[in-house]
C-alpha cells in the first residue's frame, strides 16, 4: 500500500517478494558525503588540516560531553532529505537514518559502553507544529539496532528557543541558555549518548550535556546525523 521512497531524491521504490527492499535507490547511492577524517577530536567536525586536532569552536568553547560523532557532512542530497524528513513528515527515512548511524558507529557505541539514548527534546509548541520529534525518531531506530533503551522523557525543553540557524554564533550560545531540564532528581546513568538530526556549532548539544552533567550523569557522548564542514580561525 504504501512503498518505500529513496530518503535521498524522494522516489517511490519498489520491491520484488524475492529481494529485500534497499533503503537508497541506485542513483542516488553515492550522493550523502559521509564524515572521514581528518575531523575535530572532540566534536568530530570534518577539517581541511590533517595537522589540526580541534575544531575552532571546539578551542574556543568548553563541551560538556567527552566526544561526538556524526554521518553526514550536512550539505546537497542529505541537507534535502532532513528537510523532507523534519518538514514534509517523511518519518520512514529514520529507518534509514537509523541503520546507517549504528553500521558506522555501532562498535564506537559499544567502545564508550553507552547504557542510555537521549533525544534532544523539542519545545512543545515545535512539538505540536511538527507532530514529531525527529531526534526521538532517530533515537528509536538506533534502540531497534542495538537494543539500547531510549529516555525519551529524561530531558525537556523549557524554552521554546529560535531555530540555531537563524542565529549568529553569540546568539545561538544565549538562545540556549537554561533551555533544557531533567525531569529526574539524580540522573543515574553512566554513559549516555546524545542524538541529534544536525550539528553546527555545538551550542545545543553543549547545553543539553551540561544539564545532565549538572544532575549527575556520568560521561556524555553525541551523535548526530549530520554536520557542518569545522573550519579555522583567519
Amino acid at each position: 500500500m504504501f512503498p518505500p521512497r529513496c530518503p535521498f531524491c524522494d522516489e517511490v521504490m519498489f520491491s520484488s517478494v524475492f529481494l529485500p527492499p534497499e533503503f537508497v535507490c541506485n542513483v542516488c547511492s553515492g550522493k550523502p558525503e559521509y564524515v572521514q577524517e581528518p575531523v575535530c577530536k572532540k566534536c568530530g567536525q570534518p577539517l581541511d588540516d590533517e595537522r589540526t586536532e580541534y575544531c575552532y569552536d571546539c578551542v574556543r568553547h568548553k563541551r560538556e560531553f567527552k566526544q561526538g560523532k556524526a554521518l553526514w557532512v550536512y550539505r546537497g542530497a542529505v541537507q534535502e532529505s532532513i528537510y523532507r524528513f523534519k518538514y514534509h513528515g517523511r518519518q520512514e527515512y529514520a529507518r534509514f537514518y537509523g541503520r546507517e548511524l549504528v553500521r558506522v558507529y555501532g562498535d564506537w557505541m559499544k567502545r564508550c559502553g553507552i547504557d542510555a539514548i537521549v533525544p534532544i527534546p523539542l519545545s512543545q509548541k515545535r512539538m505540536r507544529q511538527r507532530g514529531f520529534n525527529q531526534a526521538e525518531r532517530i533515537a528509536r531506530e538506533i534502540h531497534r539496532q542495538t537494543g539500547i533503551p531510549v529516555y525519551r522523557k529524561l530531558l525537556i525543553r523549557v524554552r521554546d528557543t529560535r531555530a540555531q540557524k537563524e542565529l549568529n554564533d553569540e546568539e545561538r550560545k544565549n538562545n540556549l541558555k537554561k533551555a533544557f531540564k531533567t525531569t529526574a532528581n539524580k540522573v543515574q546513568l553512566n554513559h549516555i549518548l546524545l542524538i541529534d538530526d544536525i550539528y553546527t556549532t555545538g551550542s545545543t548539544m553543549r547545553e543539553a550535556a551540561g544539564e545532565l552533567k549538572r544532575s549527575g550523569a556520568g560521561e556524555i557522548y553525541c551523535l548526530s546525523l549530520s554536520i557542518g564542514r569545522g573550519y579555522q580561525e583567519e
